[in-house]
């Protein structure tokens, strides 16, 4: 790769989602312009971040879907067609607490085992935070919003509607700790 990290992810990303999936790709824009502040408030990788940030969904990318899962399927495009740094892989794939999604699939021991999730609870937890505080067309907003607006979109009963729910409690709480995170960084 001749570009950093964040450009080449980008471009990546804006390939595969812009047109066949605008409104998620503003979504993706939202989560990356998240990432790219609260990276360096928080001392995390922030290239990394940002990275992970616009190629979160990639896996949403119609040519890309094989599983239906995007995290699998977004993780293993990265790693098989891009050869991307084996970090950026595994927060793509772990993104938002997707082990839970995985096990309401039925893909949970796939997942983990080509994709362990990442040691860097921080940068794990930034990548949560950046798109649970992004609405689907990229404006800001709260957790709970965003938990409400998943439920209400997928419909409670369904794969994604009951993950979420699941997740809920540990989105919240991750949501606290990065926010307390960012109160205690000097200004």
């Amino acid at each position: 790769m001749t570009l950093h990290l964040p450009a080449w992810a980008r471009r990546v990303a804006q390939g595969e989602l812009e047109q066949p999936l605008p409104r998620r790709w503003a979504h993706t824009e939202g989560v990356a312009r998240a990432a790219t502040m609260l990276g360096p408030r928080l001392g995390a990788d922030s290239e990394l971040l940002i990275a992970a940030a616009v190629l979160h969904d990639v896996g949403y990318a119609p040519r890309l879907v094989v599983t239906g899962f995007h995290p699998l399927d977004g993780a293993r495009f990265l790693r098989d067609e891009h050869n991307a740094d084996v970090r950026l892989v595994r927060l793509v794939a772990n993104h938002t607490f997707a082990l839970l999604e995985a096990d309401e699939r039925g893909l949970r021991e796939e997942l983990e085992a080509e994709f362990p999730i990442l040691d860097d609870q921080l940068l794990v937890d930034t990548l949560t935070y950046a798109d649970m505080t992004t609405t689907p067309d990229g404006a800001p907003t709260t957790p709970t919003a965003r938990i409400a607006e998943i439920v209400s979109r997928y419909g409670p009963d369904t794969v994604v509607g009951r993950f979420i729910q699941r997740a809920e409690p540990e989105i919240l709480a991750t949501a606290a700790h990065v926010e307390q995170a960012l109160a205690d960084q000097p200004r």
